[in-house]
């Protein structure tokens, strides 16, 4: 009997303790809850001036920041690869024009004014949002002289207000060749829209280009800053007055670049407008009928050379931010913003509304044919975006009934660039010339071709069909990358995947160009 009651003494004491250590644990875990749910309410601190320089992504940046000058056209000033030399130095003179300078498309010897304009709108971008972290790594100047060389170009193709040449060299005889671009010697045609044969998009791509380049070059040359702005003012009045598709009005364009539509192109080109200006009515014009009309709020879509609303979402949102003049009660404003932050949670891969377009080692994948350019883009706004939030002490994102904070659109950009860097299932980079391991046989004319070789038009043909790897190093190229089960065929006439592009360049640059080091955004570009 004693010892049924000690017993029933001690059962007793032992649930006691242990209802009293879930009290406890149910008690610190409310606490923790509430302390958790206070961080994450809490902002981190903004960032100073360049910190700690991260060697892989700095590394990274050095060597394709050098593609742009593998791709030069013209008269070469102090030229940085040994197998490069002048060419198409009579570009343009069949209108007395001097187009001569600009850069090849990809591998090809086409001048395509559409998409090199994308290239310089996004580098001009790379350099308004992280000059200061490229300069930390010497890489600032490369990158306006990069951008220098194709407004220069710009400027002479946009000989009156409303003609804009658009395109040098015929695709159709251009890609039955396969010579170094210094032998070339065949007619190199030109391509012009005006009133009579509008292209809203190009030309207001134009406008971008040189308006976000008049803010680049503002301080240091302003007289040639004026110049660009004068031109980007032209060209959207040109675009928005005359409106008609290029790829329309030109279908032979539509083979190779064909446009969706151009009202992403007049929302694009108007708020670079305002961000150069500080004029009202550019404003005006993307919040208002215009921004109803083209901005597909609330509609996530893959920035690209083609599409520029997810990019106008995120460079508008910093009106709101940083609380620019006549962003406050701006409804309009509003409505870019939280596009902007829905285009985010489709990037995001723990987002409720996380985008399935991704290869299972967690690549966005959209498209087979450069496959690298949409989620290196992405990552690019993912930073831009990332900085916004930390800067003006912005602690999350909400996402459906989760939220983020800038940390972890920070952490899916890394995780773009290093896949692109080797991190893959492959373990090989995409960026040629970075790493142990890289592709090849890039499909690109001048890399596959001796320097030393004299070929005409056909009878270079030999070395796209050569066995052997290239040549010559095409560095700094981001080829197109790899297919959905994240596999790569490394030759010379895969063009889906091994053909580098311009504007590849242009945004491995600004993602880059937002890894190598953290500072705080500029506030404003003026």
């Amino acid at each position: 009997m004693g010892k049924e009651s000690k017993s029933r003494g001690c059962l007793g004491w032992f649930l006691a303790i242990v209802i009293l250590a879930l009290v406890v644990g149910a008690v610190v875990y409310t606490i923790k809850k509430k302390i958790d749910h206070k961080n994450e309410d809490k902002a981190a601190p903004v960032p100073g001036p360049p910190g700690a320089i991260d060697k892989k992504y700095a590394d990274a940046l050095k060597i394709a920041m050098q593609f742009f000058d593998v791709q030069k056209s013209g008269k070469l000033v102090d030229n940085k690869i040994s197998w490069r030399g002048d060419s198409a130095l009579k570009d343009g003179s069949e209108a007395n024009l001097d187009l001569s300078k600009g850069m090849y498309d990809a591998g090809d010897h086409m001048k395509f004014g559409f998409p090199l304009a994308f290239t310089a709108t996004v580098l001009s971008w790379s350099v308004l949002e992280y000059g200061d972290q490229m300069e930390a790594v010497n890489q600032l100047e490369s990158a306006r002289e990069s951008l220098k060389w194709i407004t220069d170009y710009f400027i002479n193709a946009h000989p009156s207000e409303n003609v804009l040449y658009i395109q040098v060299g015929d695709p159709t005889a251009d890609h039955k060749c396969w010579e170094r671009p210094e032998n070339m010697k065949e007619k190199r045609p030109l391509t012009q829209v005006n009133i009579s044969v509008p292209g809203t998009e190009v030309a207001a791509e134009t406008a971008a280009a040189m308006a976000s380049a008049s803010l680049v070059f503002k301080t240091a040359d302003s007289t040639y800053s004026s110049t660009l702005l004068k031109h980007a003012k032209q060209l959207f009045t040109f675009a928005d007055k005359h409106r008609g598709s290029y790829s329309e009005n030109i279908p032979e364009v539509a083979t190779y670049y064909n446009s969706t539509g151009y009202g992403d192109e007049l929302l694009w080109a108007a708020s670079w407008l305002y961000h150069a200006t500080g004029d009202q009515s550019y404003l005006q014009y993307v919040t208002g009928e215009n921004g109803k009309a083209f901005a597909e709020w609330g509609n996530p879509t893959w920035f690209s050379w083609d599409n520029k609303v997810a990019g106008t979402q995120v460079l508008l949102s910093r009106l709101s931010f940083f609380g620019a003049k006549g962003a406050s009660g701006n409804t309009g404003l509003e409505n870019y913003r939280k596009s902007a932050g829905d285009v985010m949670c489709n990037l995001l891969p723990k987002s409720p509304s996380a985008t399935t377009s991704r290869t299972d080692g967690g690549l966005i994948w959209v498209s087979e044919w450069n496959a690298l350019q949409h989620p290196v883009a992405s990552a690019f706004l993912a930073a831009i975006y990332s900085d916004y939030m930390l800067t003006s002490q912005t602690p999350k994102l909400t996402c459906g009934d989760d939220s983020f904070k800038p940390s972890h659109l920070r952490k899916f950009a890394k995780s773009q660039a290093d896949y692109v860097l080797g991190s893959n299932p492959l373990k090989m980079s995409f960026l040629v010339g970075y790493g142990d391991k890289y592709p090849q046989y890039v499909h690109h004319r001048g890399a596959s071709i001796p320097a030393d070789a004299t070929t005409g038009c056909t009878d270079g043909f030999k070395w796209l069909d050569s066995t052997e790897p290239n040549p010559n190093v095409a560095i700094g190229a981001l080829v197109g990358g790899p297919f959905l089960n994240e596999t790569f065929i490394d030759s010379r006439n895969n063009t889906m995947q091994a053909e580098p592009t311009t504007y590849n360049s242009a945004v491995i640059v600004g993602l880059l160009s937002s890894l190598v080091t953290t500072s705080s955004a500029v506030k404003s570009f003026t």
